[in-house]
């Protein structure tokens, strides 16, 4: 069963748009989206497992020029 999951990204100043559209061509990222509010990005990613998504966030992600902080929230299936 796939995981879905919201991946809040705080960037340095000017950097959002960038690093969104960075971000969108991530294969697994669902969805990249500027944001006002703490955090300035907001992507949906979806990953074959926990692991998988959290390999996607550490190499990939976290990897893109102005991110300053990630906090990754798995979706419940409630």
């Amino acid at each position: 069963m796939a995981v879905d999951a919201y991946v809040l990204i705080q960037t340095e100043v000017g950097k959002a748009a960038n690093v969104a559209q960075q971000a969108s061509v991530i294969e697994g990222v669902v969805s990249a989206e500027d944001v006002t509010g703490p955090y300035d990005v907001i992507l949906r990613a979806r990953a074959e497992s926990v692991d998988e998504l959290g390999r996607m966030v550490v190499s990939q992600v976290q990897l893109i020029e102005g991110i300053t902080r990630t906090v990754t929230c798995p979706v419940l299936n409630l």
